[in-house]
């Protein structure tokens, strides 16, 4: 049975508006100024502070200052001209420098990749037609570490469904190890221990050169269990040339890939958004100023809308279309400049509550002088919601006199020491790397010693929380921290 009722309901729904401004916020400053740019490019309402003066208006700066002549977004209120029937189409795209900033042309690097280089030096090779064809698709199957993860018989059958080349797994196997004669050494390697082992096949063939050959040939599971003991007494030889023989190993690339620069791979250089200071004792906060770039509404368009406005009543459809044309260019513009001038005042005022709730870290930049700090209480302090904070944290970084870091690391969970104070576990952290680097290398200590220390240091901590922010940190267990 179907029946109708009347309801009242509260809900809250975002803007375009207020979504596009918080996709500004999260930007890093790069894509920031991609969007400015291409903002630019696609509303000729909007202009950058140095093309705000026109040469066609020679009375651009005759006897007015820059701030008189300046045309600001308060000046134009657009809808004491126009209705406001229609939607600005808001495209939030852009760059540009401030005025004052340093310019550097980037310079044009060309680089052959890993897989191009292996086939120009399997070209070299005297090889027919046939094999030649199959070796670059051997070549191409190589992972970016250098490695074939793959097996030769789905390789063959590969061959022969896809390609239509018949072949077998030994014509592969004889072209695999032409490859794994070209440069880098190691390349072409089906596993970690044949990969060492033909690098150590090129190396000049000393005592010691062989020794290490033997281990990873003979004794590789020994050797990555660093069961040390284990292998002196099989080859029965001293600690002392064992010693030498694992420095040997540890000159080996375990990644021969990488030892050619990839031209797939692009770098991208950071750039701070913020910048801490310390002068005279006190923390200074300033934003990077392409953070900031000059933006204004084109005179030229506020000229055109004036002119239609003069029009009054005569305006026909063709008028109108344009008028309407005209408001939503200048609507946009408006809108984008007052976007990006609250993108910078709410990064400022977020990043200054960190910057005062850290203080004392970043005044001794001694990671133990970090407090607890999350999400929660610089939203609080700030009065904005943690979704903001969030993508003002996630995506910049901060310069500071000790270095660049992603401002999203100087938040941390908190715990309870010993004296009833929370300590951040960025502390914790700090004084478990600082406690594994002091230990004695040939005997590590294991996670439940560790935990003992910190306990003595007033931390207690359970053994599987120390695994936890060990694997954290990246480092490895006690048994592979182990060295002669």
């Amino acid at each position: 049975m179907l029946k109708q009722s009347l309801s009242q309901k509260l809900s809250q729904k975002l803007s375009p508006q207020q979504i596009q401004l918080m996709k500004l916020i999260q930007l890093p400053l790069q894509d920031l100024e991609q969007r400015i740019k291409e903002e630019l490019e696609s509303n000729p309402a909007l202009e950058e502070e140095n093309d705000a003066y026109d040469e066609m208006d020679p009375h651009a700066n005759d006897g007015e200052s820059d701030g008189e002549e300046r045309i600001e977004t308060d000046d134009i209120d657009i809808d004491q001209y126009l209705s406001d029937d229609e939607i600005p189409d808001y495209r939030l795209r852009s760059n540009n420098y401030s005025a004052d900033d340093e310019q550097y042309e980037v310079p044009v690097i060309t680089t052959s990749s890993f897989y191009d280089s292996l086939q120009e030096q399997l070209g070299w090779k005297k090889l027919d037609e046939e094999s030649l064809q199959l070796g670059k698709y051997l070549i191409g199957n190589l992972d970016e570490d250098g490695y074939l993860r793959r097996e030769l018989e789905a390789i063959t059958d590969d061959l022969a469904f896809s390609v239509g080349i018949m072949t077998t797994k030994e014509k592969l196997e004889s072209l695999l190890k032409v490859i794994q004669t070209l440069d880098p050494a190691g390349v072409g390697a089906r596993n970690l221990q044949e990969c060492l082992s033909l690098q150590l096949q090129r190396r000049t063939p000393t005592d010691i050169i062989q020794l290490a050959q033997t281990i990873i040939d003979e004794h590789f599971n020994e050797f990555t269990r660093k069961h040390y003991e284990k292998i002196t007494s099989r080859l029965n030889i001293s600690e002392d040339q064992l010693k030498e023989a694992l420095e040997q190993i540890g000159k080996l690339n375990p990644r021969p890939g990488n030892s050619i620069e990839s031209g797939r791979t692009i770098s991208q250089a950071i750039t701070p958004d913020f910048i801490i200071s310390i002068s005279d004792g006190e923390l200074e906060l300033t934003l990077n100023a392409r953070n900031a770039p000059e933006l204004n509404v084109s005179n030229e368009y506020k000229d055109m809308l004036n002119a239609y406005k003069a029009q009054g009543k005569k305006k026909d459809k063709r008028v109108n279309e344009a008028a309407q044309f005209v408001k939503q260019k200048l609507d946009a513009a408006k809108w984008f400049i007052d976007a990006i001038q609250q993108r910078q005042q709410t990064l400022l005022i977020t990043m200054s509550s960190i910057m005062n709730y850290q203080k004392d870290y970043f005044l001794s930049g001694d990671e133990k002088d970090l407090r607890p700090m999350i999400l929660k209480d610089i939203a609080e302090e700030i009065n904005m919601d943690i979704s903001t904070v969030s993508r003002v944290a996630n995506s910049k970084y901060v310069l500071t006199p000790y270095g660049t870091f992603l401002i999203k690391e100087f938040f941390s969970e908190s715990m309870t020491n010993q004296d009833g104070e929370e300590v951040s576990t960025r502390e914790i952290k700090k004084i478990l790397e600082e406690s594994i680097a002091e230990e004695d290398k040939r005997k590590p200590l294991t996670d439940e010693k560790l935990a003992k220390i910190l306990k003595e240091k007033g931390y207690p901590i359970a053994r599987r929380t120390i695994a936890k922010y060990r694997e954290q940190l990246d480092i490895p267990v006690a048994r592979l921290r182990k060295e002669l």
